[in-house]
């Protein structure tokens, strides 16, 4: 088909997107996938522990396919006392809303005993992961990435020879129970910092590779019969150009990684590609993915440190380390230098500089230049008799027994509160201090979204109980990638808006917001369904620190009543 023939130029385009559809389609294919989540033992940190594995493996099997693919995964539960979902992180669900894996907004928990099949395409080529989104099941380790590569046909923007994929983690010695017990408590019981940072499920707990640098040896680590604790070796050929896949599936910490004597690319970041920029070293919080670059350019009879380090809280907790090992040299030989040092938990100034640097590549796609409504979110820690809670617009999020996707289809309005959360807050709240008042609400309200509207979403951070105590929080969206339109300091107000950027912001689904700062994001409301929003540390989330956005949901299709078959809308389905 030729497509000048078609006549104008916007026709021409049309034409264009409709071929690389059909190409698309012609070469997609359906893989399916059957697994079953259990208990098992396991030793993430060489310190044996009841972990949650997929099929026997911890971390889960990773899944991969290319745009276009249709992915079936039958989950069976065999937990035996407690539900279970899975979240496809970064995948939007278009068309498919009950498959996004979120207990009580998308999808009742899938009971002990049964299966539910996850059907749902992967319609664009990134860097993703899957985990559990039910309590606090990510921290018991259910969890696995997911790789979308190019459809055939179709090419990156960047050459590379090979590829790693590193999926990043922190581990408890504390079950995950527990810790929610201590969380619902009064007195409160915080969970403590993570004991190790796992790197592609592996840690080192109260061993350091690097205690000796000279005379160190892994076997020091007592790996010797513990090999699923041993680090994964990164074996690469002198002078080729590597991407290495990068995702955080943290529970709590926000990382920092680093490569010795080696500099990184950034060219994607959440499933979109982004302007390279060179960087020694890259912060990333949970919920975030990206891709670098690495050229093996140094001295081929040398292995070098790869670090993981703690950011934005005090660390408690050892680095995790692996070798990037030259082909010349054995792995066996650990390099006579230190790690790469981890930047200060609270230079912040770092980590800005880093967040502030990524752009979206030429051509992609740009936001809307205004908006149709504007939704700031103060982000405040509170109290509840008693109970410690975070808070949006002093509203602590509780979900309803019904999930929000069935609720608003068949309209039983006594499912989940029916007053609509504020829009924005009290302007004489003073961010910079503890809130005079520090008593909150719950509630399970939504925001309704009128369907292909655009929505500015503010992230306003805030003093927490302790004073001079404000901290980093990532926020997650399903269902949608938006626009970072900018950061910035203390208590947004008007005329902040000029300092947006919407010549190329980047496309992402999961944007931090600072200490005592803001965030300013951009979407679409065009993908009909129920869709989460908050804060993808996993504490913080039990703790009541998200939101819930409804839009168009009375055109979903037909929903597979194994999804809603729980709550009001068990009698509802046919």
């Amino acid at each position: 088909m030729d497509c000048k023939s078609w006549g104008s130029r916007d026709i021409v385009f049309l034409c264009i997107i409709v071929l690389s559809l059909i190409h698309v389609s012609l070469g997609a294919k359906v893989r399916h996938f059957k697994w079953e989540v259990e208990y098992m033992y396991g030793a993430p940190d060489c310190q044996e522990h009841v972990v949650m594995g997929i099929n026997g493996q911890f971390p889960g099997p990773t899944i991969r396919a290319k745009a276009g693919d249709t992915i079936v995964v039958d989950l069976t539960n065999k937990l035996h006392t407690e539900g279970v979902v899975i979240h496809w992180h970064g995948i939007r669900q278009v068309r498919t809303p009950w498959a996004d894996g979120t207990a009580s907004i998308s999808q009742c928990a899938i009971n002990p005993g049964e299966t539910f099949e996850y059907r749902f395409k992967v319609d664009r080529p990134g860097t993703y992961f899957y985990h559990g989104h039910y309590g606090m099941q990510r921290s018991a380790g259910l969890y696995g990435s997911l790789i979308v590569d190019m459809a055939d046909g179709e090419k990156e923007p960047f050459h590379y020879d090979d590829e790693f994929n590193l999926l990043l983690s922190d581990w408890w010695h504390k079950s995950v129970h527990e810790q929610e017990v201590g969380l619902s408590s009064n007195p409160f019981r915080w969970i403590g910092e993570p004991q190790s940072l796992l790197i592609n499920g592996r840690g080192q707990y109260n061993c350091s590779l690097a205690a000796k640098f000279s005379n160190s040896s892994i076997s020091q680590c007592k790996f010797k019969g513990n090999e699923k604790c041993a680090p994964q070796v990164l074996k690469v050929r002198p002078n080729k150009t590597y991407r290495l896949r990068i995702a955080s599936t943290t529970a709590l910490a926000s990382l920092n990684l680093a490569i010795k004597g080696h500099k990184m690319v950034v060219v994607e970041a959440d499933g979109n590609h982004v302007q390279p920029f060179a960087v020694n070293d890259l912060d990333i919080y949970s919920g975030e993915s990206y891709s670098v670059l690495l050229k093996t350019d140094q001295n081929p009879y040398k292995n070098y440190w790869v670090s993981i380090g703690v950011r934005g809280r005090d660390p408690k907790t050892n680095q995790a380390l692996t070798l990037l090992s030259y082909s010349a040299t054995p792995a066996s030989k650990l390099p006579t230098t230190q790690p790469p040092v981890t930047p200060r938990w609270d230079d912040y100034n770092h980590s800005k500089a880093f967040t502030k640097s990524i752009y979206a590549l030429m051509g992609s796609p740009q936001p809307p230049k205004t908006y149709d409504r504007r939704i700031i979110l103060l982000n405040t820690q509170n109290r509840l008799n008693g109970f410690v809670k975070w808070a949006i617009n002093n509203v602590s999020l509780v979900l309803p027994s019904t999930p929000y996707l069935g609720s608003i289809k068949f309209g039983l309005n006594n499912a989940f509160d029916q007053k609509s959360p504020p829009d924005n807050y009290d302007s004489s709240y003073d961010i910079m201090k503890p809130a005079p008042n520090q008593n909150t609400t719950q509630g399970s309200g939504v925001y309704s979204i009128t369907l292909n509207t655009t929505v500015d979403v503010i992230l306003q951070n805030a003093n927490a109980l302790a004073k001079d105590v404000s901290e980093i929080h990532p926020w997650h969206l399903h269902g949608h990638d938006f626009w970072v339109l900018g950061y910035g300091e203390g208590k947004f107000k008007d005329g902040d808006e000029k300092t947006f950027n919407l010549k190329n912001p980047p496309l992402r689904n999961t944007a931090v917001i600072f200490p005592f700062g803001w965030t300013a994001l951009r979407f679409v409301a065009d993908n009909p369904g129920v869709w989460a929003f908050h804060c993808h540390i996993e504490p913080h989330l039990h703790m009541g620190m998200g939101v819930i956005f409804a839009q168009g949901v009375h055109r979903v299709g037909q929903i597979p009543k194994e999804a809603l078959a729980c709550g009001l809308t068990g009698n509802k389905q046919n």
